[in-house]
């Protein structure tokens, strides 16, 4: 009997068509890959990428989690950050790296610390690319609990595009070190400007850093998750309200939150003027009076929200909707997943998390229960790629961003046909 496989792989090595079906079946789907139905800006620039981890610290800091009294100790906070970046790719070397992660919760006996690891695109400690310098600055903030690898289906691709990204691992609040929620509190908007800071000294030409030159720091976006979301939306110049303080000082006896509250000095004047966007993924606190009327009035740049309007953590209708909603003045859009909770922004769930035997918390902390959560990330891709475009490059890129209400069966500007499932608002100041 004849073996139609092997007849088959003959007939294509004859017509030279055999590589092709070679790579489909080894080159495996690695986390931020494009499906087939990705929305056309998801799929990845003209530029290779690499990847570098540094080490920072902000020294002077105060340390609540060991505020006593309403005396608060000062320590030197030190944070751990992941650049990815337009790369030169030498020949013969593959655009690949590996992340090491960790799934469960630290001091949480029911959630045991348990390392694994995933692929990336990226090549680890690649020569930069300089011609076309500077690129524009992106900062990303992850969620409680996180860390700076949890959306590398995003940070690779926006480097492919020309962007240096840069992800922040939040000490006390990622999956190695949670410690106490008041850290995470207070120190997200102060670890994303010390971070932007620190970014446009490393940046400074002659600075004999890696990244001299290689981006402009006043061409700023920061993007943040969940907690990530509260810190993002906290630095475009919301303030938290006066309910916020008080549960704060009656947590910890310290004022400190105030310094961030709205009617604050540092809310009163305008955002940092390097930051021209803000992409805030499911951002929490308004469903736990965080956020109130007076302080979103002073939301004032260019905001992306994307959320889940089921999103059972930061609330949706009177959650991410109504911080949207009372961000009056601002230019701001909102993306929605239809029938999705929480975990719109995380990567997909890699094999590790796959595997029989992972808990049900370990592998619902990635999956989103309505969704393909690859789907999830191109489209997170797509538009991302588009409303931070139009705000640090000029694009003309509104077509992607002034859709219709509803998607329906894929009309919207840049989907592939059979689309469902989302929503688009837009509201002016």
């Amino acid at each position: 009997m004849v073996n139609c496989r092997l007849l088959f792989l003959f007939l294509l090595y004859c017509t030279g068509s055999v590589s092709t079906l070679v790579y489909a079946q080894t080159d495996a789907f690695i986390t931020g890959d494009a499906l087939p139905d990705a929305p056309e800006l998801a799929l990845r620039g003209t530029y290779k990428v690499g990847v570098r981890t540094m080490k920072l610290t902000n020294p002077g800091q105060p340390d609540i989690l060991k505020a006593k009294d309403g005396v608060v100790p000062t320590y030197d906070r030190p944070l751990t950050i992941e650049i990815w970046y337009p790369a030169q790719i030498p020949q013969g070397q593959a655009e690949l790296t590996t992340y090491d992660q960790v799934m469960g919760q630290a001091n949480n006996p029911q959630r045991p610390i348990i390392p694994y690891t995933f692929q990336g695109r990226a090549l680890r400690d690649a020569e930069p690319v300089r011609e076309g310098t500077p690129f524009p600055l992106v900062i990303v903030s992850h969620g409680y609990p996180g860390s700076r690898y949890l959306m590398t289906y995003l940070t690779e691709n926006l480097a492919s595009k020309g962007y240096v990204v840069v992800a922040i691992d939040h000490t006390e609040s990622t999956y190695r070190d949670m410690a106490n929620f008041t850290s995470t509190l207070l120190n997200r908007p102060f670890d994303d400007l010390f971070v932007l800071n620190e970014m446009a000294r490393l940046g400074v030409k002659g600075s004999n850093s890696f990244p001299a030159g290689l981006y402009d720091a006043n061409n700023t976006a920061i993007i943040g998750y969940s907690m990530g979301g509260y810190g993002v939306v906290n630095v475009g110049g919301a303030g938290y309200s006066e309910q916020a303080v008080a549960f704060f000082k009656q947590s910890t006896g310290s004022d400190a939150l105030k310094l961030r509250a709205a009617g604050s000095p540092a809310m009163t004047s305008a955002p940092d003027p390097r930051i021209k966007a803000i992409v805030a993924f499911a951002p929490w606190g308004m469903e736990r009076g965080f956020w109130n009327a007076e302080g979103l009035k002073g939301l004032r740049l260019p905001t992306l929200f994307i959320a889940g309007e089921k999103d059972d953590v930061s609330g949706y209708e009177k959650g991410v909707k109504a911080i949207f909603d009372g961000a009056v003045n601002a230019d701001r859009y909102m993306l929605s997943y239809v029938n999705a909770r929480h975990n719109v922004a995380p990567n997909a769930p890699t094999p590790a998390i796959m595997k029989p035997g992972v808990s049900w918390n370990e592998y619902m902390h990635y999956a989103e229960p309505g969704w393909n959560e690859r789907r999830v990330n191109n489209i997170n891709q797509h538009f991302v790629t588009a409303f931070i475009g139009l705000h640090l490059k000029g694009q003309d890129n509104r077509k992607y961003l002034d859709v219709p209400e509803k998607i329906t069966d894929g009309v919207w500007p840049g989907f592939k046909p059979r689309g469902v499932g989302l929503e688009m608002r837009h509201l002016k100041p």
